[in-house]
């Protein structure tokens, strides 16, 4: 694994606007830079990340097994009594996922460990599944890479072929914050994965979804049902919401499915070690009121049960908190993780992204940032197999 400094290319602004990547600047920073690459063997790929993932993702399909039936576990997840039955319902019913991403700390060197689980609404799968491809097959072209490089890259395939198997002939509906630019384009492209795999589509805002009063269920503005719904909206904020209530008699069939509140939590951290202690890809973790949280000593990683993007997240070595993000998360509770510090390039740490979809890894993503806590804003870098 290596940080390769590059030439980006001279239009990689216009190319990025015209595929409709127009999120690849924020608040007037970089989001996607190609300044730098990072490079891969094809032996990390296939037996650091992609073989770990699908290990990893074992493990957590056995932690739902045994979690919608172990009420200790589903408290200590904050997760609300009454949807435990809609989350025991959709897993033992067999509701498929699409996709998910892994988020690693690996240096080239050790066994990738995981910090997280972007389980039920993970965004960046546009720049990843497309346009570092792109950048790829650009970068070869004017020579800017070795001519047989290669990419660990088949989201894009898999995601339709996912959208294939779980569509079932319904008409599907994608829901998120559509005036949020990421979430937007997010939306899009998946929007164009589903109608490549044959499926009809509609794009609507949460907020514009209604309820038939006579028990027809969640309805779009036109008055359709919504029978498939792929949702950017968290299944945590969905249980809080007054609509909650009526996600247990509705008909509607999420992707993400119900069960997978359980793995989207950070909780999964200290059970996943509970379960699989010492396993060579985990990081001892702890409820932080669990006695053995002092076990890790007086550095670790403190993290809400529920953030995202690296909100509310502290990183505490001997003692000393040495960043603390800001946020509204962390009354639900906290874990404490060992604190294994990110690998350094050039001033940047470097988090790997490993997804899956349908259950198979499928392709990688990176972001770094001069911050150790990856946040909203950490930059995009394209990567490459050398082969």
């Amino acid at each position: 694994m290596r940080r390769i400094v590059c030439p980006e290319r001279d239009d990689w602004h216009s190319t990025a606007e015209a595929c409709g990547f127009d999120f690849h600047t924020i608040d007037g920073e970089r989001y996607w830079d190609e300044r730098a690459y990072y490079g891969f063997s094809l032996t990390e790929i296939e037996n650091e990340i992609e073989a770990p993932t699908a290990e990893i993702d074992a493990m957590c399909l056995e932690l739902v097994a045994r979690t919608i039936d172990d009420e200790r576990a589903l408290r200590r997840l904050k997760i609300p009594e009454a949807f435990w039955p809609l989350i025991a319902e959709s897993w033992r019913s067999d509701e498929g996922s699409l996709y998910g991403r892994l988020d690693l700390s690996y240096d080239g060197r050790g066994n990738a460990k995981l910090l997280e689980y972007n389980a039920d609404t993970p965004t960046s799968i546009f720049e990843a599944a497309v346009f570092q491809w792109t950048w790829l097959e650009q970068t070869i072209e004017r020579r800017t890479i070795p001519a047989d490089s290669d990419q660990f890259n088949s989201i894009h395939e898999r995601l339709i072929e996912g959208w294939a198997k779980l569509g079932g002939g319904r008409h599907l509906h994608l829901a998120g914050m559509t005036d949020n630019s990421e979430d937007a384009g997010t939306l899009a492209y998946l929007e164009d994965t589903a109608s490549q795999a044959g499926l009809a589509t509609t794009i609507i805002d949460t907020e514009t979804i209604g309820w038939r009063d006579d028990g027809g269920g969640f309805v779009d503005l036109e008055g359709d049902d919504i029978a498939l719904a792929f949702k950017l909206y968290p299944w945590e904020w969905m249980f809080q919401e007054t609509f909650g209530a009526n996600l247990l008699q509705a008909r509607t069939r999420w992707i993400e499915p119900p069960w997978k509140a359980i793995l989207s939590n950070k909780g999964i951290l200290p059970l996943l070690w509970e379960m699989f202690r010492g396993h060579p890809n985990l990081l001892p973790a702890f409820f932080e009121d669990d006695p053995e949280a002092a076990s890790l000593g007086d550095s670790f990683v403190r993290k809400p049960l529920f953030s995202r993007e690296g909100a509310n997240v502290t990183l505490v070595s001997r003692g000393t908190a040495l960043v603390q993000e800001d946020g509204p998360y962390g009354a639900e509770g906290f874990i404490r993780q060992a604190y294994a510090p990110l690998p350094k390039f050039a001033n940047a740490y470097p988090v790997l992204g490993s997804w899956l979809v349908d259950h198979v890894p499928c392709g990688l993503s990176i972001r770094e940032d001069e911050n150790p806590i990856t946040g909203n804003s950490s930059r995009f870098l394209p990567h490459a197999i050398i082969l």
